[in-house]
């Protein structure tokens, strides 16, 4: 009777038995236990960006809003009246311009420092005789002369041509219409041989000679 080998039969059935366990372990149910393989969490859906706030109002620049602080603006200056020029105002002189007619320049100058204004026309009285140069209506310029300083104005004076009524004098005397009683001291200047008619007569004054000389 042949001899058997038990120990190898042990072996074989030992290796068929633990191959059949690790089948069965690989096939059967998970332990809910066990950690599963780490996963990646998918991004969120991309929702829609909410609207921008509305832009804060800006703040004005000083330059263009003033300041609480800031002083008010000055009131405009008020510049004072004009007064009537008077002869104490002015220089005067009476140059001849034409001597048929005994046709004079009259010519006042402004000498203070202050503006004033020539009204209307210059009172000529003739030397020692009564009355006065008779007023040429046509040449009032309608307004004042305002003369400041240094600047002057211009009035013709004729004393008409020699009659048998006319009077010889030679000196004349002016005082400016200040259209109130303001007392004035009469400006003179020489005027030799100047013929006096019963129609002599002024001008108003004038800005110019020529409109002055425009007899």
């Amino acid at each position: 009777m042949p001899f058997k080998n038990t120990h190898r039969g042990t072996a074989l059935a030992f290796w068929a038995t633990s191959v059949l366990a690790l089948a069965l372990t690989a096939c059967g149910p998970k332990d809910p236990t066990a950690p599963g393989p780490t996963q990646t969490p998918a991004a969120p859906a991309p929702t829609t960006a909410p609207p921008k706030p509305a832009p804060a109002p800006s703040k004005p620049s000083p330059s263009s809003s003033p300041s609480a602080d800031a002083p008010p603006p000055p009131s405009p200056t008020v510049i004072a009246d004009v007064f009537p020029c008077t002869t104490a105002d002015v220089t005067f002189t009476a140059t001849l311009a034409e001597p048929t007619t005994s046709s004079y320049l009259l010519k006042i100058t402004n000498k203070t420092g202050k503006p004033c204004n020539a009204l209307h026309y210059p009172i000529v009285t003739f030397g020692d005789l009564d009355g006065q140069a008779e007023h040429r209506e046509e040449t009032h310029p309608g307004t004042p002369i305002t003369l400041n300083p240094g600047e002057s104005a211009y009035a013709g004076l004729m004393g008409g041509v020699k009659t048998g009524k006319s009077k010889t004098v030679d000196s004349i005397a002016m005082t400016m219409d200040t259209a109130t009683s303001r007392d004035q001291t009469p400006a003179t200047a020489p005027t030799p041989g100047l013929n006096v008619s019963p129609e002599a007569s002024v001008t108003a004054w004038q800005n110019n000679v020529e409109d002055a000389l425009s007899l």
